[in-house]
């Protein structure tokens, strides 16, 4: 099966690199077996990017290929060595794709301009070796935080062609023709109907204005339902600033007439929607033609009174073209000048916040959720104690007991005692895959095996012995130097 030379809608699955661990290491060296905690930190995974690159026109790339993984964060060492962070990987992407989330339907981006870019899975983060976790009070820390996981979603984008004019019409109505005689574009031009297979984009200069016009191909009855090619590319002229009626005066199909013609696109651009508020030019080809020339002359009138500015013109002789695209370009240029730097249809996105430094929101909520077997059952939520829970090893009771710390930290089992939790009701952090805990207020995880919870206690045990081999080395040296002096004595 061949692979489609343009492609404007995909389906991708996107996967960042997780985080590398950090290492949990004592430095050791001769006469020094515990020198304090030197484990690294892991390195940050990799993110996946979409960037517009400009000599892109299709997604065709991703037809096929429809799943992009960034590399993981590599795990600190011991000797104070962090991980390497994972590269990330760029996906360029035409300008004027839309991105929205597959699950929820969610606006992602909409990526217009050159170096419009996002990050659209972000690489997870790299966990805090133990020579990160160390403080005055927690000398030698036994463990160290867990590398998180790369986000992981499913995406849509669609291309939606950035263009300043867009040509609609019936097929071969003259719009592949049109935009080759104002422009440089050479679109595949025959007398037969569907020529057009993808939209086409050529750049038209009048006077001291510069525009884009994008040739959609033909639509006819019961497009916006299907019928035809041009219900996959209606998509195409949502974000141009006009549109322009190409009417084929010399059509010799029975049942079709120029005003039959323009009242079954417009029907179709209503169907679609979002297309009202753009202006209308109707553009009466093909009057090179003797038959089409009258046909013209005919129908101008009842066209001009219904509202619509009118331009007879020949995209083969050339006719009536420098007074439309002059028409074309006063559009263009009202649109800029109430809308500067805004494409048409083009959505305002607002990333949200990235800090909570000045966030009236709590940091965490909790709510009762129902009965456990041994008592009530609560759920917290929060990024913060989230993500803790997620970086933490639960293997090592030291690594608990300093989750447990932070928990308290910012006001978590007060808020617990607040609403009636008591000691032994269920507790779970996080959504579908939380962490279930029993609730143990005043109680510090892991006290029982730690005279002061993230010292290791191998240097207390230590330090006895070290210092009587201390004793022993300065008390033969001492016996040493006085064997020397009796002897120069003698």
């Amino acid at each position: 099966m061949a692979i489609p030379s343009f492609v404007d809608h995909v389906t991708l699955d996107v996967v960042a690199g997780n985080g590398g661990h950090g290492c949990a290491s004592v430095h050791r060296e001769k006469f020094k077996p515990l020198g304090g905690p030197d484990g690294g930190n892991g390195g940050r995974g990799g993110s996946v990017i979409l960037r517009v690159d400009p000599q892109l026109t299709t997604l065709v790339e991703y037809h096929r290929s429809s799943q992009r993984k960034a590399p993981n964060g590599q795990p600190g060492k011991g000797g104070h060595a962090n991980g390497a962070n994972g590269e990330d990987i760029v996906l360029s992407v035409p300008e004027g794709t839309i991105v929205t989330d597959a699950e929820s339907g969610e606006l992602v981006a909409d990526l217009t301009g050159s170096d419009a870019e996002v990050v659209i899975a972000a690489g997870g983060r790299g966990g805090l070796g133990n020579a990160a976790l160390a403080t005055a009070a927690r000398k030698a820390p036994g463990f160290a935080l867990l590398g998180e996981e790369g986000e992981a979603r499913t995406i849509r984008m669609e291309l939606k062609v950035v263009a300043d004019i867009g040509l609609v019409g019936f097929p071969s109505a003259g719009k592949s023709s049109l935009i080759a005689a104002i422009s440089r574009a050479r679109p595949k031009i025959a007398d037969y109907p569907f020529t057009t297979l993808v939209p086409n984009l050529g750049v038209v200069v009048a006077g001291e204005t510069t525009f884009t016009v994008a040739d959609v191909p033909g639509l006819i009855e019961g497009a916006s339902e299907g019928r035809g090619l041009g219900h996959d590319f209606l998509r195409h002229v949502e974000r141009c600033a006009a549109l322009v009626h190409v009417i084929d005066m010399a059509t010799f199909e029975p049942g079709r007439d120029p005003v039959s013609d323009l009242e079954i696109i417009e029907g179709e651009l209503e169907a679609h929607g979002g297309l009202k508020d753009r202006p209308r030019l109707v553009a009466l080809n093909k009057v090179d033609v003797p038959d089409g020339s009258d046909m013209a002359d005919i129908v101008r009138g009842d066209l001009e009174a219904a509202g619509h500015r009118v331009f007879p013109i020949s995209a083969m002789s050339g006719e009536g073209l420098t007074a439309l695209t002059y028409a074309m370009a006063d559009i263009v240029r009202e649109r800029r000048r109430t809308h500067p730097g805004e494409a048409p249809g083009r959505p305002i996105l607002r990333p949200a916040a990235t800090s909570r430094r000045h966030s009236t929101e709590p940091e965490f909520t909790v709510k009762q959720i129902g009965d456990g077997e041994g008592g009530l059952m609560w759920r917290v939520r929060g990024e913060k104690p989230e993500r803790w829970v997620r970086q933490t090893d639960f293997a090592n009771s030291e690594a608990v007991g300093y989750l447990a710390d932070r928990l308290n930290r910012i006001g978590i089992e007060d808020r617990l005692l607040e609403l009636g939790a008591r000691a032994g009701d269920a507790v779970a952090i996080g959504g579908e895959n939380a962490v279930v805990f029993d609730f143990a207020p005043q109680v510090e995880s892991g006290a029982e095996i730690l005279a002061r919870r993230g010292e290791d206690q191998r240097l207390e045990t230590q330090r006895p012995a070290v210092a009587r081999r201390r004793e022993r080395d300065a008390e033969y040296h001492r016996a040493k130097a006085e064997a020397a002096e009796i002897e120069d004595r003698r």
